[in-house]
């Protein structure tokens, strides 16, 4: 048996057993949300949902998603120019392979993707991901903390969000520390190296992308752009909410925005299906909102706000040259690439403008 094989056996096995844990997890969240709920009540409020407001909660969310397509357009700006309507039709790709996989692959499609069209390595491409979710979990903590002095959140919950607070400034602290090291260490000089630097290789690379990111202007712009878009999600949430007639204020949607991210984090069947709706109904319990109404509302927010980006990140795909067919092909080899050069090999698809 050869050394490759060796290595890729233990990787499947691995993301088998998370797969088996993310069908479990969701199996036993669907099976709490529906327990005891009176389903004429359900049917009788989804029938009298008002569909202007549900129009708008989709219009916002999608726009969501092209405003972080611009993000992160201004974050790759540094290593190539990126052009916008390829880099939406990756976000949206990447969406679409959340949407009907396990584990959350669309991360590294739509970083393949974008480093196959736009010629820039896999790494970089992958540290500007990272980067996403680092200033993401900044502005969520943020946020979670001016909710908290308006709403009345449970003790157990403040606790919770001190704890991200803690973890964010630690992250944040150190991103900031290893580029301010960067500065001091290398300066102006270009040819610097991992000798110089006492670092391995491949740390000092990912380290240089983290620096000329957090040291470009167009990263400015690009926090920017990051505080407009949980911004329309949770408007988004908020107008799926009046649908529902649930009489919550804006701060709430985003309470109940924050639990159901925080949540779905964890190992997930695609779409998040049963982790988004339990951890929907668990942050409307934060609001007394009855189970039943809860649930329901989790339901048809979850279908409301999923169907378009089937739609959408259907089309992505089919615009990038793939079928869904091949895409899970891909999305099934990509873990296993070891070099960012293999990205070439990886996808045989033309690129299309």
């Amino acid at each position: 048996m050869s050394a490759t094989t060796t290595q890729v056996a233990p990787v499947a096995d691995s993301a088998k057993i998370l797969r088996l844990v993310g069908y479990g997890l969701s199996l036993v969240c669907l099976v709490w949300v529906l327990h005891d709920i009176h389903f004429g009540r359900l049917v009788h409020d989804v029938s009298n949902v008002d569909w202007k407001w549900v129009s708008l909660g989709i219009g916002f969310d999608v726009l969501s998603y092209v405003i972080q397509a611009i993000r992160w357009k201004f974050l790759l700006a540094p290593f190539g120019p990126v052009r916008l309507g390829r880099s939406t039709r990756a976000v949206f790709a990447g969406l679409f392979a959340n949407l009907v996989f396990p584990l959350r692959p669309g991360e590294l499609l739509r970083a393949y993707l974008v480093a196959d069209t736009e010629h820039i390595k896999f790494g970089k491409v992958m540290g500007s991901v990272g980067v996403e979710r680092l200033v993401d979990l900044v502005i969520a903590t943020s946020s979670l903390a001016i909710a908290a002095l308006f709403v009345d959140l449970p003790n157990k919950f403040k606790r919770v969000a001190d704890t991200m607070g803690v973890v964010a400034l630690i992250l944040l602290a150190i991103v900031v520390a290893l580029i301010f090291y960067l500065e001091i260490r290398m300066g102006s000089d270009a040819t610097c190296d991992a000798r110089k630097a006492h670092l391995p290789n491949r740390m000092m690379t990912a380290l240089m992308a983290l620096h000329a990111m957090g040291t470009s202007p167009s990263f400015y712009p690009a926090v920017l752009f990051s505080m407009v878009m949980p911004f329309l999600q949770v408007l988004g949430l908020w107008c799926m909410m009046n649908a529902y007639s649930l009489g919550l204020p804006f701060l709430s949607a985003l309470v109940v925005l924050l639990v159901i991210n925080i949540g779905v984090s964890l190992p997930n069947a695609p779409a998040n299906v049963g982790s988004y709706q339990f951890f929907c109904v668990l942050g409307l319990s934060i609001f007394q909102i009855e189970k039943t109404k809860a649930a329901g509302f989790s339901i048809f927010a979850f279908l409301a706000m999923t169907l378009p980006f089937l739609v959408l990140g259907f089309a992505a795909v089919l615009r990038s040259g793939m079928s869904v067919r091949s895409m899970r092909e891909q999305v099934i080899r990509i873990p296993k690439a070891k070099q960012a050069d293999e990205c070439q090999k990886i996808f045989h698809f033309p690129a299309t403008q």
